[in-house]
């Protein structure tokens, strides 16, 4: 069974002084990520299999772009955040700071 989303966030950078490289995300939070948490609570205790860092695969698209990725439990940010690939930014014209929506399918 899939469980489809969708939410409106601003794309946003992780750099580190330890890291050369820098990753640009969205942080799906509030009613979202809370429904999101009781699906993957529920597919657990359907005999699914945990995954690392409690990573969840999803379908993301971001207007006519779309890709097989996964979320990640974001403690600091509160639910989940998306990694956003270099390609999909160029294909959909996004920089830091823009307003994304985001189709997710689990």
């Amino acid at each position: 069974m899939t469980e489809t989303y969708t939410h409106i966030t601003k794309l946003w950078i992780w750099t580190s002084d330890k890291a050369p490289a820098s990753w640009h995300f969205l942080t799906i939070a509030g009613e979202v990520a809370e429904a999101i948490h009781a699906t993957a609570i529920m597919r657990r205790l359907e005999g699914g299999a945990s995954r690392g860092w409690g990573s969840i695969k999803v379908s993301a698209t971001i207007g006519e772009t779309s890709w097989s990725t996964s979320i990640f439990p974001a403690k600091e940010q509160g639910g989940y955040m998306l990694p956003v690939k270099a390609s999909v930014r160029k294909a959909e014209g996004l920089i830091a700071g823009d307003d994304v929506r985001v189709v997710l399918t689990l």
